[in-house]
């Protein structure tokens, strides 16, 4: 069965601006579209994950010091199939919440995976700007983030606080889906190709010195 984690990113408790835990809603769509394609979904949420005012990420603990909450939430990184990430935006940019959370963590945990960009505003932007600067983020931590994205624009209109499309569910299921869609894709052909060969390793086509006779 795939495994996939949607990241919330938001830390936000507290109004104004209302209601507070905005992103939790539509992490909980992302999660329900997923479990009805019959994958294993956890929402990891930043209000969860115990990571102390003073950052140290996983990889600079000695391995026999590593916090427990770390340990187990770096464990579920390296088993999952993909990723969904959900932002707000933030001065033009990805949540401070999510860079914060994921910075904890080495891109080998991520690597060779796909993960998908999912943004949302209480207005009619529905986060675009922040999709933007996620692309080169995922990117660079290893997990490539697939073409379409997910921008909910008026959330708290769109979504209830279960994560259930208040009207138009199919239009909005078709919406997400093509997304969503595209991840589940990709990180079936991902463990297929991981299953065949480590990515780690060189391919053996280039573990030889190229025949100089055919250079150019």
């Amino acid at each position: 069965m795939p495994y996939y984690l949607v990241f919330l990113g938001s830390a936000r408790d507290s109004t104004p601006p209302a209601p507070a835990r905005l992103g939790l809603r539509v992490a909980r769509a992302c999660v329900a579209l997923l479990e009805n394609y019959g994958a294993r979904v956890e929402l990891i949420d930043p209000l969860d994950v115990e990571i102390g005012a003073i950052f140290k990420p996983h990889f600079a603990y000695a391995k026999s010091k590593v916090p427990e909450t770390l340990e187990t939430l770096a464990g579920k990184i390296a088993a999952a199939d993909g990723y969904v990430m959900v932002s707000p935006e933030y001065n033009h940019s990805m949540s401070p919440a999510l860079t914060h959370l994921l910075n904890h963590f080495g891109s080998s945990l991520f690597a060779f995976k796909p993960s998908a960009i999912v943004t949302y505003s209480a207005g009619q932007w529905g986060g675009a700007r922040a999709a933007v600067a996620m692309r080169t983020f995922l990117a660079e931590l290893g997990c490539l983030p697939v073409s379409a994205m997910i921008h909910v624009p008026k959330a708290q209109e769109a979504l209830d606080e279960d994560g259930r499309f208040r009207e138009d569910p199919d239009r909005w299921t078709g919406y997400f889906g093509r997304t969503l869609g595209q991840l589940i894709w990709w990180a079936e052909a991902a463990a297929e190709q991981r299953g065949k060969q480590d990515p780690t390793e060189a391919s053996p086509a280039f573990q030889r010195a190229p025949d100089q006779r055919n250079a150019p």
